[in-house]
C-alpha cells in the first residue's frame, strides 16, 4: 500500500472550498442579520412618529412621510427578502462543500488505520520471527 495519501491534494481542495463556503455563510448571515435590524430601526421610528397633525399642511405632511415610509419598508422587505434567499443558497453551498470534504476526511483516516494496521502487523510479524528464532535457540541447547 502506497504510503502517502493518494487523494490528499483533492482533500485539501476540499477543505479550502468548504472555508470560502463557510465564509459566504457568515458573510450571507451577516447581511441578512443587518438587513433584519434596518427594517426593525425604520419600524420602531415609524411607530414613534406623531399622529396628530394641526392643520392641513403638517397633516399632508404626516402622511407624505408615513407613505414614503411604507415605500422604504416595502424597499427593505424585498431586500430581507433577497437576502434570506442568498443566506439559503450559502448555506446549501457549505453543507456541499462540508459534505465533499467529510467524504475525503473519512477515507484519509481509512487510509491512515489501513497503513497502522499494516505497521502493526509487520511488528507482529517481526516480533513472532524474533521470538519463533529464541525458542529454536533452547531447543538446539538442551
Amino acid at each position: 500500500m502506497s504510503r502517502a495519501f493518494r487523494l490528499a491534494g483533492l482533500l485539501r481542495l476540499r477543505e479550502f472550498q468548504e472555508a470560502q463556503a463557510a465564509g459566504k455563510l457568515a458573510a450571507a448571515n451577516s447581511g441578512l442579520r443587518d438587513g433584519h435590524e434596518r427594517v426593525n430601526r425604520l419600524r420602531a421610528r415609524a411607530e414613534a412618529m406623531p399622529m396628530e397633525a394641526d392643520g392641513v399642511e403638517a397633516l399632508q405632511a404626516v402622511a407624505a412621510v408615513r407613505a414614503s415610509t411604507r415605500g422604504m419598508l416595502l424597499e427593505l422587505d424585498s431586500l430581507v427578502e433577497s437576502l434570506a434567499e442568498e443566506a439559503d443558497a450559502a448555506r446549501d453551498g457549505y453543507r456541499l462543500a462540508r459534505r465533499d470534504a467529510l467524504v475525503l476526511q473519512k477515507l484519509g483516516e481509512r487510509h491512515q488505520a489501513a497503513l497502522t494496521a499494516e505497521d502493526l502487523a509487520r511488528e507482529q510479524a517481526a516480533l513472532d520471527e524474533v521470538a519463533s528464532r529464541s525458542r529454536r535457540g533452547k531447543d538446539h541447547r538442551s
